[in-house]
This record gives structure tokens, C-alpha cells and sequence, in this order.
């Protein structure tokens, strides 16, 4: 990765997102935060001074390439990391189509149209797009069907865009964690009906470095996928 990298990244607000954007920060690099909303952008410029902001609606993902058009993008792109997601579980009789686009929508087609925005920076820099992804990306369990199919699309959308991208040096890596203490696990448990205990789970610097590790293994080797298990 280069000096004073740029880096384009969802989910900065929260578990993974925030810790990978807090080891970037830190070391100088150059962060450009999306939110979905002003109020939201506005709490990630004041957790990390100097970092630009991009918003738009990730729910939304056909009117992003609008939201877009009135803001400016960075001219320089030498990272995506989509580390934003959603998760609703519960039986496949009982998901509604609105449950099923709000993740699809959010873990995948968002994903899919902020790096057709962000390809041509990310080939002139022979930069590189991580999908954080999940164990329900390559195994689905019961109540787990539409996180999980977003999750699998995921996994064949970066499968795909590393193929497409080899020639053009753009770099490419899956990684899938398992579950990690987060805002968002703290919601799985509470649909599942457990007890939440963060400490059960991997903390979320620890999957940052393994993150970090992907962006900055010199440019002889690619991580392709990297999957991180509880080590209690």
C-alpha cells in the first residue's frame, strides 16, 4: 500500500468498520468515511479529524449513483472496504420480500454499485477492494436464509470482480469472520433470544489486522480469502 493511501470505507461507524478506520487514522492515511446520512457523516468527521465523508444510502442502492452526483469523490482510490452490513434473521416462512431487499440490498447491491463507481481510481492506482463478509457466506443455517444468501452473493460478486480485475492490478480479498463482539452480534443474540457476552466473541481488532494484513502484503502475493474463527 502506498504512502498516505486513500481509503474508501462503509461501515466506519461501528465493530469492524471503526476499528479498521481507527488503524488507518492512526497511521496517516487518507480516509474517505461513508454514511448513510449527514447527521451520520457529521459524527464520523468528528471521530476522525481530517477524513472526508461520501453519503448515501446503502437500503438505497439505485439512487446512489444520484446521491453521488452532488457530492465529489476522491480523485485517488487505493482501497474499497465494504464493512457494512444488516442482518434479520427468522424462518423463510415467515421473511417478507421487504426483509429480504433491506439485507440484499445493503450486504450485496450496494456493495456491487460503489465499486462500479470506485473501479476506474482503484485501476489507475492498482488499488484493492475487501468484501467483509461472514461464515454465512459459505455455509447458511436455519433462520439464516436471507443474511446468508446476501452473503453467498457477496462471495461470487468478489469471486467475479477478481477474475475481471487481475489484468488490471486491481487486488481483490473475501475475508469472513466469525462472530465478532459488535453492535451487530449484539442483535443477533437478542433475535436468537441469548445472552450477549462480547468477550465470547472475536474482537473487532482483530479482524482489522487481519485486514491490514491483506492491504499491505506486498504487491509479489494477493490474499484471495481469509476466514477468522473464535479462538476461544
Amino acid at each position: 500500500m502506498a504512502d498516505m493511501a486513500t481509503h474508501v470505507i462503509t461501515g466506519a461507524g461501528s465493530g469492524i468498520g471503526a476499528a479498521v478506520a481507527r488503524r488507518l487514522h492512526a497511521r496517516g492515511d487518507d480516509l474517505v468515511l461513508h454514511a448513510r446520512d449527514a447527521g451520520r457523516a457529521k459524527e464520523l468527521a468528528a471521530a476522525f479529524p481530517g477524513a472526508r465523508t461520501l453519503v448515501g444510502d446503502l437500503a438505497d442502492p439505485d439512487r446512489l449513483s444520484w446521491a453521488f452526483s452532488h457530492q465529489s469523490l476522491p480523485d485517488r482510490v487505493d482501497s474499497l472496504l465494504h464493512i457494512a452490513g444488516v442482518v434479520d434473521l427468522g424462518p423463510v416462512g415467515e421473511l417478507t420480500p421487504k426483509t429480504w431487499h433491506h439485507q440484499l440490498n445493503v450486504n450485496l447491491v450496494a456493495p456491487a454499485e460503489l465499486t462500479r463507481h470506485f473501479l476506474p481510481q482503484l485501476r489507475t492506482t492498482r488499488g484493492h477492494v475487501v468484501f467483509v463478509n461472514s461464515g454465512a457466506g459459505l455455509r447458511a443455517s436455519a433462520d439464516w436464509s436471507a443474511y446468508a444468501a446476501s452473503k453467498h452473493g457477496l462471495k461470487a460478486l468478489a469471486d467475479a470482480l477478481r477474475h475481471e480485475e487481475h489484468g488490471n492490478g486491481v487486488r481483490v480479498t473475501s475475508v469472513y469472520p466469525g462472530r465478532t463482539a459488535s453492535p451487530m452480534q449484539a442483535k443477533v443474540h437478542r433475535q436468537e433470544g441469548k445472552e450477549y457476552d462480547a468477550d465470547e466473541w472475536i474482537d473487532p481488532e482483530s479482524v482489522a489486522t487481519t485486514i491490514l494484513l491483506a492491504l499491505d502484503l506486498p504487491r509479489d502475493a494477493e490474499v484471495n480469502d481469509l476466514t477468522v474463527r473464535p479462538g476461544r
